[in-house]
């Protein structure tokens, strides 16, 4: 009898160990797809604005335990696209433009068990590259905020699904989309001052570890 009662003691306690380990996960992995909408470049000096076509995007988004409801956040997105520019300078009147968001910053989860509801905030760049030949990429500085929901089905494998708006702060008084060489220097579009604006539903698969 007294080593039934150890032996079940021992099983008990591997067993409590083993789910506390289980649940100190400090990091999440999430890759994901979304669909994103906006995106306009204006034009000051001729009077037109390129406007990207509304597409897929996929990437990625690491978070790091802060606290019991914060995390840090690292979040990579990218979308390949076409625009219409109508009265640009460019050679072809729907390039393919390719926006990359790299961001860093925290998330807030609110209180739950298999949902958690999420505030999420990043700061980072904006690269933005267009396939013309002989063009130059641009990046500027950019913000996001997102809110969704964690959906935890178990300890190690859940499901982010979240909306997320970009701000993207184009310089002042700047040239976009400009070609250089010894016999042109053109830039398709002149920027005054503006804020390209972007959502995006996502779907992800998040991996704890």
């Amino acid at each position: 009898m007294p080593g039934r009662i150890v032996c079940t003691t021992i099983v008990l306690l591997s067993s409590a160990t083993a789910l506390a380990q289980e649940d100190s996960f400090n990091f999440e992995l999430t890759p994901y797809g979304a669909y994103r909408v906006g995106g306009e470049f204006e034009e000051t000096d001729r009077n037109f604005s390129i406007d990207l076509d509304e597409s897929e995007s996929f990437g990625f988004i690491f978070n790091a335990t802060h606290s019991p409801v914060t995390q840090w956040e690292i979040l990579y997105s990218r979308q390949e696209t076409t625009a219409d520019a109508s009265g640009s300078g460019l050679s072809s009147t729907t390039p393919d433009l390719t926006i990359e968001y790299l961001h860093a910053g925290g998330t807030y989860l609110w209180d739950g068990e298999q949902v958690r509801p999420f505030l999420a905030a990043t700061l980072g760049g904006t690269h933005v590259d267009i396939s013309t030949a002989g063009f130059d990429s641009d990046t500027f500085y950019s913000f996001s905020l997102g809110l969704g929901l964690q959906i935890r089905p178990n300890s190690r494998l859940g499901i982010r699904l979240e909306a997320r708006g970009f701000g993207t702060l184009l310089d002042s008084d700047s040239d976009l989309f400009c070609q250089f060489g010894p016999s042109n220097n053109i830039c398709a579009v002149h920027i005054d001052g503006t804020i390209m604006w972007q959502v995006e539903a996502l779907a992800g698969l998040v991996f704890r570890f």
